[in-house]
């Protein structure tokens, strides 16, 4: 009894022992699946990594600006453009002195009101550098000044005030020219160039002040315009210089300087002439127009401008277009800021008074 009693424990031992065997196999079992499922996940997230790692070396750039940085590598970004820097006073850097340095921006986003400014401005520093500015023709009356001004077409002042002293001394009024000899006349207007064009104008407008105005020149514009030879602009030179009525003489120095200054992107005279109006008193228009018209001829030039010598330079958004350098710019003036003589033989007193010289007559050597 006893060893089938011993017996039977052992067949129960041996048969939990397997039992034992299953539990602990089947535990390494899911051990290994969890082994294997860990590496396939691990084998799983390497792309993903990998991308991680490539993203982090691109500096984790998102979609769009990777986008915009390889149009950038395609397409050059253009180069920045170089600012002109002027001086705050040219002046200054003439004698010799180191001013503060001022940047000069293009106004192409000028409001109205600053562009008024600025051009108000610029005028009030011109006056001060040509307190002496007048027309630069020679003249003693209207008659005078309306043929002086039709001969300076495609001419210099100078060379008209050189011939219009043999024309006024034979032909001294306006019935007195209506009655010349055209080729006398042309003889003498020959060194103004296109004499023969300039002898009819002067002889016509001189019939035309005799029959239609009694001999004198009128102050209104709409009579003067209809004289042979005459349009705005000389028109407006004897008006504001003959009758003391303002106008703007919107000559060739004019129109370009506008232009340059950025006052009118304008070409044509009359709108030129519009535009500038509405920026200034109508009091102002006679005097703007020489002070504006004396810097062209002076200082700004239209190949080459004296910009180191431009008393306006740091409001002048075309700063750098000419010679930057004091001492060459100075070579640059002309007429009295370059210490030569000007264009009349007899210039207004105040303008010698300033060390302006008078222009030597036709021939003088």
């Amino acid at each position: 009894m006893k060893r089938a009693a011993s017996a039977k424990k052992a067949v129960s031992a041996k048969g939990a022992a397997p039992a034992k065997k299953t539990a602990s196999a089947k535990k390494t079992a899911s051990a290994k699946k969890a082994v294997s499922a860990k590496g396939a996940a691990s084998t799983k997230e390497t792309p993903s990594a990998k991308k991680a790692a490539s993203a982090k070396k691109a500096g984790s750039k998102p979609a769009a600006a990777k986008k915009a940085s390889k149009g950038a590598a395609v397409k050059k970004a253009p180069a920045a453009k170089k600012v002109a820097v002027a001086p705050q006073k040219a002046t200054a850097r003439l004698k010799g002195t180191a001013p503060a340095k001022a940047v000069v921006h293009p106004p192409g986003d000028e409001s109205p009101t600053a562009l008024v400014r600025r051009a108000r401005r610029i005028n009030r520093e011109l006056a001060e550098v040509f307190p002496y500015a007048h027309p630069e023709l020679d003249f003693e009356n209207p008659f005078q000044l309306v043929v002086a001004t039709v001969l300076s077409a495609q001419t210099t002042d100078l060379r008209v005030n050189q011939t219009t002293p043999s024309l006024f001394a034979k032909y001294p009024t306006p019935e007195d020219l209506a009655t010349a000899n055209p080729e006398e006349v042309e003889e003498i207007l020959r060194p103004c160039g296109f004499f023969r064009a300039k002898t009819k104008s002067v002889i016509g407008l001189s019939k035309a002040l005799v029959e239609d105005f009694g001999g004198e020149v009128p102050g209104r514009l709409e009579d003067l315009v209809k004289l042979p030879g005459v349009g705005r602009k000389t028109a407006f030179v004897v008006l504001g210089n003959a009758f003391g009525r303002p106008g703007i003489t919107v000559d060739t120095h004019f129109q370009r300087l506008v232009r340059r200054w950025r006052w009118t992107g304008e070409t044509d005279p009359d709108k030129i002439e519009a535009a500038i109006g509405a920026l200034f008193p109508k009091s102002d228009w006679t005097d703007l127009s020489h002070h504006v018209i004396w810097h062209g001829r002076r200082i700004c030039h239209a190949r080459k401008p004296a910009c180191g010598a431009c008393p306006i330079a740091p409001l002048c958004p075309a700063y750098g277009e000419g010679e930057t350098d004091p001492e060459k710019a100075k070579k640059l003036l002309k007429y009295e800021k370059g210490g030569f003589p000007g264009q009349r033989l007899k210039p207004p007193q105040a303008y010698l008074d300033a060390g302006g010289k008078p222009a030597p007559p036709l021939g003088a050597g």
